[in-house]
């Protein structure tokens, strides 16, 4: 009853909803812009939620993710320019449709898919987190510890191509969270006696460097007209009018990517861009018409869409549970937590449960706000974008990070850390490490090292504790076991592709 008591309160509540209604076409749009994904216009928009009411603040950004994720695939069709990763999958069938002058009906296939999937992971998300949580009381420091510590690996292993690459910048992630004050001894950490450093370094410039500027930088050196869009929006209305007969071959597609999608939103780190193409190839496999695939087909468009966004409600799992972000979005989000003073895990739901299924039911009337949007204006959205030249898009972008850099805490220092974090994003993207591995690395890095350091204390200081308690070994074992199936995944793979070439 819990989530009828939060969609009474979001109802009822005017500037609530606008806030819901906003956000629903800022993430859409921000998905929509290539080069502009939802993880980055959340960090930039991070600061503007000091000044608002805490479930105002969450449900804004909230919705921002889910939109985002949706609105990655009107670029994908009209531009063959995925806006995010998970939207690569939507492009195979979604620009060959545009080619055809199909694009209208696959942007409304798109919005219809991506609305079932995401109503389908927030309910499984409302039903389960709160089992969850009560398993989540029972966990002890090295319980805790080794679900960090599988949150690493798997983070770090899982994301991007590369196994060393990515665990590299889980690594350095953890490094740069331990500057400042240590919090058991009071010592400090790698500040080279700067005094700005003392406090450490502030989560909202280091997103908005990784995520906002990185990209920015990365434009830059790919040059600016090449970040320009070109696509030709639908104009003839009645030959891309979405019937149900066109749509009902989609629906076994998208009821079986639906829970593809949610089962994987409960695995820290793997996300959106998995799930899309997980359910894409398993869509394709049990398809009818498996050739007509990659050429056009709206079963190749319905299955990504609905596994991508059925992944946002259960990524949210995790870290309501156990204060472990399973996404770059979750990781912002524990953020906005720790600034309006709500401390996140297992006993969120004992102090702020009425917080919580508030934003659950945000979360759903958001869902149906995109939805609508979506299906009557995703055209419209993408004549819009195709007129903005990217040499007055990406400059604008820059101020604003400035901007919002500042005004997190009024100190200029920040917006050093900011261009420092860009030049680090960029220099990541461009040799290939993981920005999304070392954010989430960052932000887990406090909490592992506290459960760390309390397991000690409980055993004398001997790690034999994590080998006597079942729970937390059996922790340690599955991100070992996932770092080696994936270093054999990677193996096989190139084995494969080294045999197709020769």
């Amino acid at each position: 009853m819990d989530i009828f008591a939060g969609l009474l309160t979001v109802v009822t509540t005017p500037s609530l909803l606008g806030w819901v209604l906003l956000a629903a076409v800022t993430g859409m749009v921000a998905g929509a812009i290539p080069g502009l994904t939802a993880s980055a216009a959340i960090a930039m928009l991070l600061p503007l939620t000091y000044y608002m009411d805490p479930l105002a603040a969450l449900a804004f950004l909230y919705v921002i993710g889910k939109s985002g994720r949706y609105g990655g695939s009107i670029a994908a069709i009209l531009f063959n320019t995925p806006g995010t990763a998970a939207s690569a999958a939507t492009q195979l069938d979604g620009y060959p449709l545009a080619r055809k002058g199909l694009a209208g009906k696959a942007m409304k296939t798109a919005t219809i898919s991506s609305v079932i999937g995401d109503f389908t992971g927030d309910i499984m998300l409302i039903l389960g987190v709160g089992w969850i949580a009560m398993l989540a009381l029972r966990l002890g420091p090295p319980e805790l510890f080794g679900i960090y510590f599988a949150a690493f690996i798997v983070i770090g292993s899982v994301i991007g191509k590369s196994v060393s690459r990515g665990l590299a910048s889980a690594a350095l992630g953890m490094l740069v969270s331990m500057v400042g004050f240590d919090p058991i001894t009071g010592l400090e950490r790698f500040t080279y006696g700067s005094f700005d450093l003392t406090n450490g370094l502030h989560l909202v410039p280091l997103m908005i460097g990784i995520f906002v500027m990185g990209e920015v930088f990365a434009q830059l050196d790919q040059g600016l007209q090449s970040a320009r869009p070109s696509g030709h929006p639908p104009d003839d209305k009645a030959k891309n009018r979405l019937t149900w007969q066109d749509y009902r071959h989609c629906l076994p597609h998208v009821a079986r990517s639906s829970v593809i999608g949610a089962f994987i939103g409960m695995l820290p780190g793997l996300g959106s861009a998995i799930a899309a193409f997980v359910a894409y190839g398993e869509g394709k496999r049990r398809a009818r018409n498996p050739e007509e695939w990659g050429k056009g087909a709206l079963e190749g468009i319905a299955a990504p869409e609905a596994a991508n966004n059925a992944v946002s409600g259960p990524s949210m799992a995790p870290l309501l549970t156990l204060g472990i972000p399973g996404s770059t979005i979750g990781a912002i989000l524990m953020g906005v937590f720790l600034i309006h003073g709500i401390q996140i895990g297992p006993t969120l739901f004992l102090t702020s449960r009425d917080l919580i299924y508030s934003l659950f039911a945000c979360g759903l009337i958001g869902i149906a706000l995109y939805g609508l949007i979506g299906y009557f204006g995703a055209a419209t959205i993408g004549r819009y974008i195709i007129r903005i030249p990217a040499q007055v898009l990406y400059p604008v972008i820059f101020m604003i990070s400035f901007l919002a850099a500042f005004t997190a805490r009024g100190n200029l220092f920040d917006v050093y850390v900011m261009l420092a974090a860009g030049v680090l994003g960029w220099a990541m993207r461009k040799y290939n490490f993981n920005p999304a591995a070392f954010v989430i690395a960052f932000v887990l890095a406090g909490g592992a090292e506290e459960a760390f350091r309390q397991s000690l204390r409980l055993s004398d200081g001997g790690i034999m504790i994590y080998l006597e308690r079942p729970a937390a070994l059996l922790f340690i074992g599955l991100g070992l076991a996932a770092l080696a199936f994936r270093v054999r995944s990677l193996n096989r793979a190139a084995r494969n592709a080294a045999l197709e070439d020769a």
